[in-house]
């Protein structure tokens, strides 16, 4: 059977005995960020087994894409050099949430196996935990295995989520590939040869671990089992290896063409087939390289299969010709890879362009380092350089040190790493004063979704240093901590409120509003009065700024839907700031907007502001948000209840969020975008005006422009026209010009040809030029050249304190004369430096005083070399 073939009959055995087929999960694990991708075909259903999320099925079935290539869950190292290990593989599963139990997952592994995969059951290996009587029963007597082909285990058949909560034994099939291949049963001494391999995982969840390591038998036994696609293909196919299955030889052929190599066998075809698929999706799933957390392991994965296929000798990007080849494998099974094929090979060929840059320089840093080793072990300073200046990830230089016999100092790479990390956060912190951690019981209730004035009650002051205070008098700086407030604090992107709170006597002047715990901070000066705990106080959000934030906020939320409509769904929030001035908008993407895209997308946003449709939000559980389609940040963690925004025509954008905003996409007034950038690799910035900042924005250019017109005495309208006529005439009077200077620079080259020295029966010039640009020398020294025929020339120019030197030696006395010899020395007369070839050669200085004496030099300089030559 092909492996599609096997995954179709997988799901549809299941399918047909009541379990719901769900669909596979992203990489990205959603609302976990306790894992760094899905690692396992249970991951999606962690909540299920947890007992806090409630899904409308209690049988269910999947095939999940899972990759394991960075965190805990890390095989990258492995790939290329065993039979079975992947970066990206899929994990067939079914599972069963206090449904049937042993019994039935037992049976249905055993039917699959023998009935719809026809294996043989004498070939078939059951292991089972030590204290698992049950399952043992179940094997031996329900299904028949012999006694002697099932082996009693301990830790490594006993499953736990985590040191506490939902785990259970486990019961392992194994396959018996015969007595030609080299290992023992599961158990025994040799049980890490490749004879008996595992194919099949059955956990029994039955029990709940508390704190203190005591098993609680759960309400309702779960069951979580797994499959490895790639191995059962194996299996299946009757090849030994996975990279030998039908998926993976066609894409290592396809490996083998890009990289122009006739052997098929090489092992970089296998790591680079490999590296393709976790790739591919991985990016599919709105994952794109950059230096850190998921992007970076995409980068990394991505510079390996590069550099393997440097190895091969490919020295042309051809990893991103692979899309297609893999999509003809799996965009069946897998629409999204088909539908976003395009975009992958951009990414791919991006990042391939921009590694090649360093690959050859890196190698070469690399093969010097490690050919000049005098032990068996590279030093972790040398490791570190490769990664922080030129892009090496640890694991690439693990790889061909490993090639090379040669073991790293891991301890030593760490400490760079560890130290450079302190120089970061040395550098990122800033210098205001913090405050002290609060010990308060309860919280602050916000009220400021509709309404910017409440009443409230002081709970707590902090003097200007961050210490709890009693009172605050007037003049001095503070914190104040209220029951309640309409001030919304800092988060999400969204800065804190300013305002007042305000008192019959007292007057303090909010500055800002942050978050700490559960209880937001009032942080500024107490103008008037005095301020104590207990006290009653009137807090009053500045209005006007407070409707720029909103407005400004609304409009983020419609650029973001815009720019996915436009670019793609990779698009994806990466960081925002929005303040009442204009907004910053963060997200991912690989390479820069065009003006039509940028033109389209702020269409796209004014259209939904005229629209004026209501701007709505509604708490709900995070299943019911998911459910309706709203976006929410991979990286963020929340709760059981959200709040979902809509906003636009047709629910033009659904996300969860916690911040203020319009009642209306109209109140938004006219959003510009004023600026587009890359801030870092794989990651655009946008930065907007909206309402009376836009409007102000179109004046002052209104104004710029008007004054412009009144300057060239032209309407407005006449701008344009006027401009390109001025620019014409500009380049043909700097077309005559440069012909003018060409007239010059010959003359006076006649003028120099004519006051050459000869130095041993070679012609010499060595000349400062006055009025002569520094982009001109080097038409004069080939000249000057070209009219010697055979001789030297140094020509200097000073002005602003600095030099300017360009020398030539004719190639007939190049084997005699070094033109990057001589510069280094006239060079060095005026406090520079310089080099070059040995028929032309330029330098710099900052004395222009000295530069007649170096040029008088040059001469002795020639005598002498020649006299040595």
């Amino acid at each position: 059977m092909k492996s599609a073939e096997i995954r179709k009959a997988f799901l549809n055995f299941f399918e047909e005995r009541g379990h719901t087929l769900v669909p596979s999960s992203s990489l990205v694990p959603e609302n976990d960020p306790t894992l760094l991708f899905t690692n396992a075909g249970m991951v999606p259903f962690k909540e299920v087994f947890l007992g806090r999320d409630q899904r409308p099925y209690v049988r269910a079935t999947s095939a999940q894409r899972c990759v394991r290539a960075g965190g805990k869950h890390n095989d990258l190292d492995n790939v290329g050099y065993t039979a079975r290990h992947h970066t990206f593989f899929e994990m067939l599963g079914n599972f069963s949430f206090g449904d049937y139990f042993k019994r039935e997952a037992i049976q249905y592994a055993w039917r699959f196996l023998t009935e719809v995969l026809g294996l043989p059951a004498e070939k078939l290996w059951v292991t089972v935990h030590h204290s698992d009587d049950e399952a043992a029963d179940i094997w031996i007597n329900e299904i028949g295995v012999p006694a002697e082909r099932l082996a009693r285990l301990d830790e490594d058949n006993f499953w736990q989520m985590g040191d506490t909560g939902p785990c259970g034994p486990c019961s392992e099939v194994f396959y018996d590939h015969g007595p030609d291949v080299f290992g023992g049963p599961p158990g025994s001494a040799d049980e890490d040869g490749d004879r008996y391999i595992e194919i099949w995982n059955l956990v029994f969840m039955q029990y709940d671990r508390d704190s203190d390591g005591t098993l609680h038998p759960l309400p309702s036994p779960s069951i979580d089992t797994g499959m490895g696609l790639e191995r059962m293909a194996a299996v299946a196919q009757g090849v030994h290896s996975n990279y030998e299955i039908d998926l993976f030889v066609n894409l290592i052929k396809a490996a083998a063409r890009a990289t122009g190599q006739s052997d098929p066998d090489q092992p970089s075809l296998r790591v680079i087939a490999d590296h393709i698929r976790s790739c591919a999706f991985l990016i599919v799933d709105g994952v794109l390289p950059s230096n850190e957390g998921r992007g970076y392991v995409l980068r990394r994965i991505i510079r390996r299969a590069v550099r393997h296929g440097h190895k091969l000798g490919a020295r042309d990007p051809f990893f991103h010709k692979l899309v297609a080849d893999l999509d003809v494998e799996m965009g069946e099974a897998y629409p999204a890879l088909r539908e976003r094929a395009g975009q992958i090979e951009k990414i791919l060929l991006r990042e391939e362009e921009q590694f090649a840059r360093t690959l050859d320089h890196g190698m070469r840093l690399l093969d010097e380092a490690l050919n000049a080793l005098s032990g068996d072990t590279l030093d972790g300073e040398t490791i570190f350089k490769l990664y922080d200046t030129y892009g090496f990830p640890f694991d690439l230089t693990a790889d061909i040190a490993r090639e090379r016999g040669v073991a790293l100092d891991e301890a030593g790479f760490e400490r760079e790493l560890e130290a450079q990390r302190e120089r970061a956060r040395a550098a990122s912190r800033f210098g205001a004063d913090q405050v002290s951690e609060l010990n308060l019981e309860g919280r602050t209730e916000f009220t400021g979704y509709d309404r910017l004035r409440d009443e409230a009650d002081i709970v707590a002051l902090l003097d200007e240093h961050g210490e709890r205070c009693e009172r605050l008098e007037a003049g001095s700086h503070g914190t104040i901590i209220l029951s309640q407030t309409p001030f919304y604090a800092e988060a999400g992107g969204q800065v804190g409120d300013t305002g007042t709170l305000v008192t019959e006597q007292a007057r303090f002047e909010v500055s800002d509003t942050r978050k700490q715990n559960d209880h937001h901070l009032h942080a500024g000066c107490l103008n008037a009065g005095v301020l104590r705990v207990g006290d009653r106080v009137t807090p009053l959000v500045a209005a006007d700024r407070r409707q720029a934030i909103m407005r400004n906020h609304s409009a983020t939320h419609l650029l973001h839907e815009a720019l996915r409509r436009v670019l793609g769904d990779h698009v994806q929030q990466k960081g925002s700031l929005v303040g009442p001035d204009r907004l910053r908008f963060d997200f991912s993407h690989f390479e820069s907007i065009s003006p039509a895209e940028l033109a389209q997308v702020e269409a796209m946003v004014n259209a939904e502001i005229m629209a004026d449709t209501p701007v709505t939000t509604q708490q709900m559980s995070l299943d019911e948000a998911k459910a309706l389609g709203a976006r929410a940040l991979f990286e963020a963690r929340y709760g059981e209840d959200v709040r979902v925004l809509t906003m636009g025509t047709e629910h033009f954008s659904i996300e969860l969020c916690g911040g203020t905003h319009v009642q209306r996409t109209g109140q938004i007034g006219p959003f510009h975008l004023v600026a587009e950038s890359g801030v870092a690799a794989g990651v655009r910035r946008i930065e907007a005006l909206t309402g009376t900042a836009a409007l102000a924005h179109f004046r002052a250019r209104e104004q710029q422009l008007n004054a412009l017109a009144e300057q060239l005495r032209e309407h407005p309208d006449q701008l344009e026209s006027r401009l390109d006529g001025l620019l014409e005439r500009n380049r043909e009077l700097e077309r005559e010009l440069e012909q003018l200077r060409g007239k010059l620079a010959s003359r006076a080259g006649n003028d120099l040809v004519d006051e050459a020295v000869e130095v041993n029966g070679v012609r010499v010039i060595s000349r400062q030029l006055e009025g002569v640009g520094v982009r001109d020398l080097r038409g004069m020294l080939d000249q000057l050249k070209q009219k010697l025929g055979s001789g030297v020339v140094v020509l200097g120019v000073a002005g602003e304190g600095k030099v300017n030197l360009i020398a030539g030696v004719t190639k007939d006395l190049t084997d005699r004369l070094s033109a990057g010899e001589l510069i280094n020395v006239v060079a060095g007369q005026v406090g520079g430096r310089g080099g070059g070839r040995a028929d032309m050669a330029q330098a710099g200085g900052s004395d222009p005083a000295a530069l007649p004496q170096a040029l008088d030099s040059v001469s002795e300089w020639v005598k002498s070399q020649l006299s040595h030559n």
